[in-house]
Order: C-alpha cells, then sequence, then structure tokens
C-alpha cells in the first residue's frame, strides 16, 4: 500500500512516500480503507520527535492520527462493525497511521460516519473533536451559562470547540486575527478579540474556563481572566508534573516538568484556579456522541484545504504554518 512515513525524526525532508505491507487486522482490529485523513499539530510534533519521550514510536512510523473510511476487514473479536460499514475515528497513541491507504483501528476507538458528511468532512473531526470534547465537558465540567476563553479559535480545535461550547449553552469569547472574525462569529462566538489589536486580559474578567491551545506567553496571561474556582485546561508546552507522574515518567522527566510550568503553577495558585493539562486519548463512545452533534447540524465541520497523499509533506507545511483556517485534509 502506498503510506507516507518516517525513518527517523527530523524535519520535512525526512518525510518519504513508498509502498508498505498492508498491515493484518488483530483479534479487535478494523482494517479501514482510508478514504481521508486530517492533519494535525501532534502530527508534525511526532515528526520532529518532539513527543518521543510520551510516545516511543518504531521506525518506519506511517504519520496521520485521524481518519474516515469503509472497513474492508475484520478481526475475530469484533462485535459492533461489519465490511462495508462507513467509519471515523482517532487511531490509538501507540499505533497511528491515517496517511496510508490503509489502516488498523481498534473497533473501541472507531464510531459510525455521520450520514450527511462526506468523508474528508468525517476525517476532520476525531482529533479535534475529542480534544474539545475531554477538554471543554471531561476537565472543564462547562456546564450550561457559564464562561468559556477559547484561544485560536479559526484553528482546527478552535474551530470545533467554539461550536461544541455553544452546544453546551456556555458564553464564549475567543481570540483570532482580524481576518477571521467573522468566521468565528458565524460559528457562535459571543465575543471576538482581534488578538493584534487587544489584550484579551483586558477585556474578559470572571470566566470559568479558559481552553488554551497556544502556550507560553498566552498562557500565563490567560489566568488573569478566570474567576477564582475556575480552570484554565491546555494542549500545548510541556506536560504537568501531576501529568508526567501519572504517566509513569522517570523522575527526572516529572522533575523538568516541574520546571518548566512552575510560572502557570505559580499563578494557579495565586488566581485560586485549576490548572489542566490535556493529552487527548480516543474513544470511540464520545465520538459517537459527537457523530450526534455533527447529525443534528449542531456543529459543522470547516475545513481550509485538501490534499493528495503524494502532497504530504506540503499539507504537513500547510498546518504547521499556521495559517490554515479549520483543518487540513490529505486523501490518499
Amino acid at each position: 500500500m502506498k503510506a507516507a512515513f518516517i525513518r527517523k525524526y527530523g524535519g520535512s525532508e525526512v518525510v518519504e512516500l513508498g509502498n508498505l505491507p498492508t498491515p493484518e487486522p488483530g483479534p479487535s482490529d478494523l482494517l479501514i480503507r482510508v478514504h481521508a485523513a486530517s492533519v494535525n499539530p501532534v502530527d508534525f510534533k511526532i515528526r520532529d520527535g518532539m513527543l518521543k519521550t510520551l510516545l516511543p514510536y518504531r521506525f518506519p512510523l506511517i504519520l496521520g492520527n485521524d481518519l474516515a473510511g469503509t472497513v474492508v476487514g475484520l478481526g475475530g473479536a469484533v462485535k459492533r462493525f461489519e465490511k462495508g460499514d462507513e467509519v471515523f475515528a482517532r487511531l490509538d497513541r501507540q499505533r497511528i497511521g491515517s496517511f496510508a491507504e490503509y489502516a488498523l483501528v481498534d473497533e473501541s476507538n472507531a464510531a459510525t460516519k455521520p450520514a450527511n458528511l462526506r468523508f474528508d468532512e468525517a476525517s476532520s473531526i476525531p482529533l479535534v473533536g475529542l480534544t474539545s470534547w475531554q477538554a471543554l465537558v471531561d476537565l472543564a465540567r462547562l456546564s450550561p451559562g457559564q464562561r468559556v476563553l477559547i484561544h485560536a479559535g479559526s484553528g482546527g480545535v478552535g474551530t470545533f470547540a467554539i461550536q461544541l461550547a455553544k452546544s453546551l449553552g456556555a458564553t464564549v469569547a475567543t481570540t483570532v486575527s482580524e481576518r477571521n472574525i467573522e468566521l468565528v462569529r458565524r460559528l457562535g462566538a459571543d465575543i471576538v478579540i482581534d488578538y493584534r489589536r487587544q489584550r484579551f486580559e483586558d477585556v474578559l474578567h470572571d470566566y470559568d474556563v479558559v481552553f488554551d491551545t497556544l502556550g507560553e506567553d498566552t498562557q500565563l496571561r490567560s489566568f488573569a481572566v478566570l474567576k477564582r474556582g475556575g480552570a484554565l485546561v491546555t494542549i500545548a508546552g510541556v506536560p504537568t508534573a501531576r501529568f508526567m507522574r501519572e504517566w509513569g515518567a522517570s523522575t527526572w522527566v516529572v522533575g523538568y516538568a516541574a520546571w518548566a510550568n512552575r510560572k502557570a503553577v505559580r499563578l494557579a495558585k495565586r488566581h485560586d484556579v485549576r490548572f489542566e493539562y490535556l493529552l487527548m486519548h480516543p474513544d470511540g463512545m464520545q465520538l459517537a456522541e459527537i457523530g450526534k452533534l455533527l447529525s443534528d447540524g449542531r456543529i459543522v465541520p470547516v475545513i481550509d484545504k485538501v490534499f493528495s497523499l503524494d502532497l504530504v509533506r506540503e499539507a504537513l507545511a500547510h498546518s504547521e504554518s499556521g495559517r490554515a483556517v479549520g483543518k487540513v485534509i490529505v486523501q490518499p
């Protein structure tokens, strides 16, 4: 099968396009004919080796973390799906590989593709949808009437998170550049801040939740927006020491995480708020719930550009540039 893979960590030059063996499904696996896969920041972070401490992989490593496609093979223990079913999924963290003609997905991580979505639209959802769900529902416990600030509202996660927060009954503020103001308003944002002209902490106060997708200075400034008892959930930067400890990391790695997050932890204590790090995990049941929101139109996919698998380097570069509005898609 044709696939985009790496033999070592590095920049775009290490990404190869070639033929690798089609994988064989294990007992609980679905063999998926991939019709579309989406590009996510985690893809170029994996390519660069930035996550090798958390996620050690073997080479050659096929890139790609989520997909939409058709079931063409089944493991003997599979019960929920049949050949011919159209599904979408976030692949196992330990076994990625959606930038290929075929990929394996454990059936527990897959959900039926919403019938009203094309394959490219469906492939744009799993990673950003589950990230937003686990950040806003599981960790932040966002509820009707609360107020949430979502950073980078025009990005892949942001465009989904705005819509999810509105479906939960929250008031949504977001930060974008001027050219994307109308887009995020159409998605449901109540308050839109052009980050080049305004400092969000000068405008927003007493918020219940901040969903941080940027890290660094933006993260540190965000604590001032929260009310006492609020929560800042981040998917950016170095995981917290608590997260690394629960992950089973070495004492040295936990110590480094504590040092890297020392300013954020100090600010969380000063403002009396929770500071949570999220590394999203696959979950087919949550994805099925997200599918319902897509089926009834409460959430719509936002796609920036579609590339062929032959142009996977260009797709990764476009996503990495930060210029994409919504998701970047690769089609084998």
